[in-house]
């Protein structure tokens, strides 16, 4: 049995319809990558951003130093950076500014808002030097120490410029 040239181009077409045309109807519905009334992902919001200086606790928690007109800004996070208050009494710090012949020390105590501990205004600039923290209890025993270099300030995220001291 000889089959002819047209006989084969029909063939051939027949053939190649049949596997074109699964791959169109399969393209045009895709099948479902999540099953119907199941609950979508949310996306993932970013973790709240702490203005200054972020200084991680060795409990998880955080805090973040700012310079607020020539004020130290010492406010506190808890571990998901979300703002809580202080859960020490103050806070004393010292340092060597470069345009000053002495150590420098001051105390930081609760602000008026009570969400934060200020200093003082004592702080100058240039801001090129590093400050010791020392976390005092209301019974005056010490909770932690930690220092900070001031010069990382120029990288951190700008503070909002609070009010300017006025002495006591």
């Amino acid at each position: 049995m000889k089959l002819n040239a047209a006989v084969m181009k029909s063939l051939l077409m027949a053939a190649s319809i049949g596997m074109v045309v699964p791959l169109v109807v399969m393209a045009q519905n895709p099948p479902p990558t999540s099953k119907p009334g199941a609950p979508k992902k949310q996306k993932a919001e970013p973790p709240p951003k702490i203005d200054g200086i972020t200084i991680a606790r060795a409990d998880g928690r955080f805090m973040g130093l700012t310079v607020s007109g020539v004020q130290f800004d010492l406010r506190f996070y808890d571990d998901k950076k979300k703002p809580e208050k202080p859960d020490v009494a103050r806070a004393a710090v010292r340092w060597n500014p470069v345009n000053v012949k002495a150590e420098l020390r001051a105390v930081l105590n609760p602000a008026g808002d009570g969400m934060s501990l200020v200093s003082p205004g004592l702080v100058r600039p240039p801001l090129t030097f590093r400050a010791f923290f020392t976390l005092l209890a209301e019974d005056g025993q010490v909770v932690e120490t930690f220092s900070v270099n001031l010069n990382d300030l120029a990288q951190a995220p700008a503070a909002p410029v609070g009010k300017p001291f006025k002495g006591y």
